[in-house]
């Protein structure tokens, strides 16, 4: 299999790595649409031969050429943009030297090797659960083939029980035929032939036995593999779309289930046709003691309950309730927004096409409660389920459901036992298959998991926790009541559903930032134990840390934030993000001045992000500072890497200077950000070449600049280069630079005050002094020691 094939099939986790190989000097479209002829290429060799380079490149641009026709004959008129751009960004990139084209091809395929390798070895030391689902996979697969070959073999023997019946028939009327004869056969030869008719008696009795015996068997069988699917395979793959729903594994195996049960099915449906053939044969010719006569009833009712128990267990929820504007957040509805839910019929057998009608059912059966609130649903409530033409499932669709609440008489609010967001309700389906056959009918149900309805998008956040809660520690769909007593989580499942909601922007949480969260839920005393239980109202009720706002909106907040401003740099690694100041302070500790890491704020609902950096005083003792934390708002004005590239500290009459040097652990700021950076925009041509006169505007650029104590500068000034002192001697004497620099280097303070002419002179020839020398707009940030 070709590598970009066997990449795509990998976890997110290392899909996370191949996507951090290309960015866009060298875009993945390109290695999407090329993946065949880029790897019949030997890059290695390419990257050191300019010449071959050279030619390499052109074929590139030619494979480019043909895709682009391609999707000219496709009429895809966005993608034959997409392709004109990239043809174009290479030639701007690539053109004068191919050689750096073929490095980073060579280097990337030899990373996404390493990435292969890495995810098979982690495989083969062991996903246990994987295993024994793939080994319980075969298993079922041998049970359906066992059963297959069963029903050839009985469909071959009625075959030839049949022949042989036919055959002992034709010899019976031939036997009587001839004795009624005037010349007819001699006693001995009449005897003869009364023998053999005998035998073949014998013989149709002993095959008729074997039939009904294997037919027996072959119901024991299919018995043995229906019970294995409705009483494991069915509620195993429900309980992976409940972790499905809640961020976990993707739950991809309906169509493998779908498989089994329509084995099954036509398994049945061909054992009711062998009995009804055995019916014929024993019209036909018939006996005392005959095994058809005495079995037959007792097999064909055995086969048809079967078949309805089948058939009443098909009907499964295979999407969720979810509204289309939250697609990751299920099971949870707003009144007068749409939703969709989908179902599918495991049976695929063409007579059940267009023959079931699906009716959408609230709150069935629920028992009216004090304060428990009603709603009505809104829309097309019923759907014939028909075969999709994509897949040939039997399914049904609801995309334009509403939920609305029914007024009551009286103030509702102080009545119920339970908050909004943590009421749960039921959506439920019924429909109803005739059997033509047998004349009955069989009454069809599912039920989705339990949903939460809110009236305001503000309770969104309230209402996931409520679905996180269930579905992490229940399975049972029907248990409307769980939040009027919620028991506790283990933080070994908590930590998982945690990363989960993170795994959304394609990275989960690691160890280090669970250790975090683990001691903010259980205390440090718990040692981050597995087993600890965290009660459902410190989850999503109580005050973190005697903070004003529960833990879970505090996540809430941080998961917004990065949606909507840090994605890329959470998805690189770049934010460190869940940190104790504790820890913040010993991983900087023994790191260069200038090292700083990014960790999101404690004390923000709404979710903000800080960067802590160390710096060292006169004496070589740790100084770290944190700035004020920066919010969505600030965020939307100025990107975080662009904050960092020109982040100033400034203290009173002094020269403003960025910190941060380094990216923890020991990154360039410049290369763990530059690729964020804005590029330089190109200046435009006037549209009147005679009138070139500028506009008279000052180009603005908004910064970030702390105020800290001038102290904090004395200490940490750096020596003057030659080239700045030789320069600054040009205007001022060295008497003056003496008498400035003499003091600072004996610890004085008396810099603000002594030759204000120099500190103008020291900061031309500083280089932060001369990148600020733009007119500017900044805000202010205040800088704390921690």
């Amino acid at each position: 299999m070709a590598q970009w094939c066997q990449l795509q099939m990998l976890d997110s986790k290392y899909l996370e790595q191949v996507d951090q190989l290309y960015d866009d000097s060298f875009p993945m479209d390109i290695r999407q649409y090329l993946s065949k002829w880029i790897e019949s290429i030997d890059w290695d060799t390419v990257a050191v031969q300019d010449s071959l380079a050279t030619v390499r490149f052109h074929d590139l641009l030619a494979q480019l050429d043909d895709q682009h026709s391609r999707f000219a004959l496709e009429n895809n008129f966005l993608l034959q943009h997409n392709i004109r751009k990239i043809k174009r960004n290479l030639q701007d990139r690539f053109q004068e030297d191919p050689v750096h084209m073929a490095m980073i091809i060579s280097r990337n395929l030899k990373e996404e090797q390493k990435i292969l390798d890495n995810a098979k070895s982690t495989e083969r030391e062991g996903d246990g659960a994987v295993l024994a689902m793939v080994v319980e996979k075969q298993k079922l697969d041998n049970k359906v083939k066992e059963m297959r070959d069963r029903v050839q073999v009985v469909d071959q023997n009625i075959k030839n029980l049949e022949d042989l019946q036919d055959e002992y028939n034709f010899k019976v009327n031939t036997l009587k035929n001839r004795e009624n004869e005037m010349n007819g056969m001699t006693a001995k030869e009449l005897e003869k032939e009364k023998m053999i008719v005998a035998r073949m008696c014998f013989e149709l009795k002993g095959k008729r036995q074997d039939v009904v015996n294997q037919l027996s068997d072959l119901l024991n069988v299919t018995q043995a593999l229906l019970s294995d699917l409705i009483s494991e395979e069915l509620p195993e793959w429900k309980q992976r779309q409940q972790t499905a729903c809640i961020g976990g594994p993707p739950n991809a195996c309906v169509d493998q289930l779908q498989n089994w049960f329509t084995a099954v099915a036509e398994s049945l449906q061909q054992v009711r046709q062998h009995l009804k053939k055995l019916q014929e044969l024993e019209q036909k010719f018939t006996y005392e003691s005959d095994p058809i006569t005495q079995k037959k009833g007792f097999l064909e009712a055995r086969a048809l309950d079967l078949f309805k128990n089948l058939l009443s267990n098909s009907l499964v929820v295979e999407r969720q309730p979810c509204m289309p504007t939250h697609p990751q957040r299920p099971l949870v509805l707003k009144t007068g927004v749409q939703f969709t839910v989908k179902l599918r019929f495991l049976v695929k057998l063409q007579e059940f096409n267009y023959q079931l009608k699906v009716k959408a059912v609230f709150d069935k059966d629920v028992t009216e409660k004090k304060g428990f609130r009603k709603f009505n649903i809104l829309g097309t409530n019923t759907k014939v389920m028909n075969m999709e033409e994509s897949n040939g499932s039997l399914a049904a669709e609801f995309r334009h459901l509403q939920l609305k609440e029914q007024k009551v008489a009286g103030n509702r609010t102080n009545e119920g036992p339970l908050i909004v967001t943590e009421e749960l309700h039921s959506l439920s389906f019924e429909s109803e298959l005739q059997l033509n056959q047998s004349g009955l009918n069989i009454k069809l149900e599912a039920l989705s998991l339990p949903v939460v309805v809110i009236s305001n998008v503000c309770q969104l956040p309230s209402g996931w926790a409520s679905i996180l809660w269930y579905n992490m520690l229940t399975t049972e769909p029907k248990n409307l009541k769980f939040f009027l007593s919620p028991p506790p989580a283990k933080w070994c499942q908590l930590s998982d559903v945690l990363s989960w909601q993170f795994s959304v922007t394609n990275r989960g949480l690691n160890q280090e930032q669970l250790n975090m969260l683990a001691d903010k839920l259980l205390g440090v005393k718990a040692q981050r134990n597995p087993e600890g239980l965290i009660p459902w109202t410190k989850f999503c009720k109580q005050s973190a840390n005697e903070k004003s706002f529960p833990f879970w909106l505090w996540i809430e907040g941080i998961l917004d934030l990065i949606k909507r401003h840090l994605l890329s740099l959470w998805n690189d690694g770049s934010i460190m993000g869940f940190i104790s100041k504790e820890r913040e302070k010993f991983l900087l500790s023994d790191k260069c001045p200038g090292t700083f890491l990014l960790r999101f704020s404690e004390s923000s609902k709404e979710g903000a992000i800080t960067f802590t950096w160390i710096e060292h005083d006169m004496h070589d003792k740790p100084i770290f500072h944190s700035v004020e934390p920066y919010t969505k708002k600030e965020l939307g004005a100025v990107s975080l890497p662009d904050i960092i590239r020109t982040y100033k500290v400034m203290a009173a009459e002094n020269i403003p200077e960025n910190p941060l040097r380094f990216l923890y652990p020991n990154i360039p700021k410049d290369k763990a950000f530059g690729k964020y950076y804005p590029k330089p925009s190109e200046t435009p041509e006037p549209m009147d070449v005679e009138n070139t006169e500028k506009s008279g505007y000052m180009k603005t650029e908004l910064i970030s600049v702390s105020e800290v104590h001038p102290s904090r500068l004395q200490d940490n000034m750096m020596p003057m280069s030659p080239d700045d002192y030789k320069a600054l001697e040009q205007y001022v004497s060295p008497r003056d630079i003496d008498a400035v620099v003499s003091p600072v280097l004996h610890g004085s303070e008396h810099l603000k005050t002594e030759a204000p002419s120099l500190r103008v002179f020291i900061g031309l020839f500083s280089p932060p002094l001369v990148e600020s020398i733009k007119h500017t707009s900044y805000h202010q940030k205040t800088s704390s020691c921690c």
